[in-house]
């Protein structure tokens, strides 16, 4: 643990030396805590291209969805017009 001297200046008096600790990492923070690994960019990576293949497949999925759901007319079903 490193011990740091801080001088203070409290104005015109006595300067003050106080002995200050750097506070401990909280546990399972070390120094290598938050840097990124080469695990971080492969997992990135399969992520984008199984993204790819996904909207590929929505995509064809798409095309083959009709323009309406409506079932089509039959010539028979409308009703006859009497003149």
């Amino acid at each position: 643990m490193a011990v740091t001297t801080v001088l203070v200046d409290a104005g015109p008096g006595p300067t003050t030396a106080l002995v200050a600790q750097d506070p401990q990492p909280p546990p399972g923070q070390g120094p290598e805590f938050g840097e990124a690994s080469p695990l971080g960019l492969v997992v990135v990576i399969l992520l984008g291209i199984a993204l790819v293949f996904l909207i590929r497949s929505m995509t064809k999925h798409l095309r083959r969805v009709p323009a309406s759901f409506e079932p089509p007319e039959e010539p028979g079903d409308t009703p006859d017009k009497k003149p």
